[in-house]
């Protein structure tokens, strides 16, 4: 695998609870990774490694497209290009759709001033172009309040990939979502790779992460019980080995 992240027997202790131990995880070049596993199972804490707000115990190793990273930070991480949407999506509800884009990262004009016609176009382009947005409520100018949980979810999105975002980590992006925009999420995801981008998609619901994940990745009490490519396992079989894992802790 051409590797564009790599985790090397990583573990991070909280006093005397390991929250996870010793975690081989990889992420591809241009690959989404579904994560799965119940709560408490290591997912937000391997999340938080990954972007820098963790750092591992001694002993673990992190690698950004094969090279060692000695010391991970949140400002080191945002600069690799590694992006989190979360569930809340960290939207400005009030603000408008360009605003939500450059928040933080405005474009200027050669005189230093606030370049809003080139933001508002910029931001048109994107949710058309690339995120295939066609309802005409959805303009530069609309309201963030007013648009559906899977609309704001490819807002998020489309910001990341803005930013030139290497690898987008979507937390639950689904929860709470009807069918109809889960399955605008689940386009999303598509759009990351079809972007040549990587991904890991964090669910409880592997009927959400399977259509979608080149390759799934089971946690269970902080270690890594299986993984598999999608191709080489059906998602019946994939279901057996998760309720399993649930049982007995283990795939043996």
């Amino acid at each position: 695998m051409d590797s564009l992240l790599r985790l090397a027997n990583v573990t991070k202790t909280f006093g005397d609870i390991a929250a996870i131990s010793s975690i081989d995880f990889e992420v591809g070049r241009n690959e989404i990774v579904g994560l799965l596993g119940d709560n408490g199972a290591g997912k937000s804490t391997l999340v938080k490694i990954i972007t820098g707000y963790h750092h591992p115990d001694p002993g673990g190793e992190i690698y950004w497209k094969g090279q060692r990273l000695p010391r991970l930070s949140v400002h080191l991480a945002r600069e690799l290009g590694i992006e989190v949407v979360y569930q809340e999506r960290a939207l400005a509800e009030q603000q408008s759709l360009w605003r939500n884009i450059f928040m933080g990262r405005e474009l200027a004009s050669r005189l230093g001033v606030l370049d809003v016609p080139r933001m508002r176009a910029e931001t048109s382009a994107l949710m058309t172009r690339t995120m295939g947005f066609t309802s005409a409520a959805v303009s530069p100018d609309a309201v963030v309040k007013t648009m559906s949980g899977g609309e704001k979810q490819g807002v998020a999105i489309v910001r990341a990939l803005y930013f030139q975002a290497e690898l987008i980590i979507l937390d639950e992006p689904t929860m709470g979502l009807s069918v109809a925009e889960t399955q605008k999420v689940l386009g999303f995801v598509r759009q990351i790779k079809s972007a040549g981008k990587s991904c890991i998609f964090i669910d409880h619901n592997i009927f959400h992460v399977y259509p979608v994940a080149d390759r799934v990745v089971i946690l269970d009490r902080g270690r890594v019980a299986g993984q598999f490519r999608r191709e080489e396992i059906s998602l019946d079989e994939l279901l057996a080995k998760l309720h399993h894992v649930a049982e007995t802790g283990s795939l043996d």
